[in-house]
């Protein structure tokens, strides 16, 4: 969002003020400030003109200023109401330079998963793709991966859902039955040199608000498993929570550890060197997941992870 528009949002938001007040303040005319007002209205936030001055009296759902209204951090969000990948689009602006950028979009038409995994993107989810450019080698990468799972989990737990990660990236929801239901998921890439990150990309895919009769099989809801969220609130607590663990990369790991799903299960993990099985029992940095099998310890930097059922 432009700055001097962000500050008007954020002026009105606090407390009525009036226009000459605002344009005093700011800096600017008042008929600066009324054309900030007219285009926060067009992006859907209802802005009264009262007695006591401007007042900010609702907020769109979604979009992209008001999801920059709804986190601390410092990004830009680029939203499309239909786009075939946010990771498609992010890659395209991280070749061009970008930092800080969040590309979302209300529908997806080509949205992929790990494994080159087809998404499902219906209307009421959530689908983000974070640009930014770390200033640590390739090998860490995976705590990224790790950091947005963590992220994403909390915000369905403020949501009132009991999510917890598969390792490395999935966030489910254990179900009664014993079964588990996949909530969100994360795809990461990145480009870099032998000794630092280039850019890193950071999808993540939200089944939010989506309708029951969208979710593919094995699939759950945040508005299935509690009530439906301000998917603006989600997202924005989403990157806040992300960019305060990748600030502290230690940090993530132990975050991880405390909403794991996978450690002290029995596991099968598909690798490109074969399976392991066994039971997994740490994550070490940036993501290894640590495996006793019967013929010892096996660490596994990737693959893809199966929770067995106990014998």
């Amino acid at each position: 969002m432009q700055e001097t528009r962000a500050r008007v949002l954020d002026a009105v938001a606090a407390e009525p003020v009036t226009g000459p007040a605002l344009a005093e303040e700011l800096g600017v005319s008042r008929a600066a400030v009324w054309n900030h007002v007219e285009a926060l209205r067009e992006e859907g936030f209802e802005i009264a003109d009262t007695g006591d001055g401007y007042e900010l009296t609702g907020l769109p759902e979604y979009g992209g200023a008001a999801i920059e209204h709804a986190t601390n951090a410092d990004v830009d969000v680029e939203f499309h109401e239909e786009l075939a990948s946010t990771n498609a689009r992010a890659r395209e602006l991280a070749v061009d330079g970008a930092d800080g950028t969040v590309v979302v979009a209300e529908r997806q038409t080509g949205g992929q998963g790990r494994l080159d995994r087809e998404w499902d993107s219906p209307s009421g989810g959530i689908y983000a793709s974070l640009v930014s450019r770390p200033t640590v080698p390739p090998a860490h990468a995976p705590a990224y991966t790790l950091a947005a799972a963590v992220a994403v989990t909390d915000a369905a737990r403020e949501a009132g859902v009991d999510a917890g990660i598969k390792w490395p990236n999935d966030v489910l929801v254990e179900q009664p039955d014993g079964t588990a239901r996949k909530l969100a998921g994360i795809l990461t890439e990145m480009e870099g040199e032998a000794d630092r990150v280039s850019w890193l990309v950071v999808g993540i895919g939200v089944n939010a608000n989506t309708p029951a009769g969208a979710l593919p099989e094995g699939a759950t809801s945040v508005a299935a498993e509690a009530e439906s969220v301000t998917r603006r609130e989600f997202l924005g607590a989403v990157v806040d929570r992300f960019e305060a663990l990748t600030d502290d990369l230690d940090a993530v790991l132990p975050a991880w550890r405390e909403r794991a799903l996978t450690l002290g299960r029995e596991v099968r993990v598909e690798t490109p060197d074969g399976t392991v099985e066994g039971t997994a029992t740490d994550v070490e940095f940036p993501g290894t997941l640590v495996v006793e099998t019967a013929d010892g310890t096996v660490r596994v930097a990737a693959g893809d992870c199966e929770h067995l059922r106990p014998r």
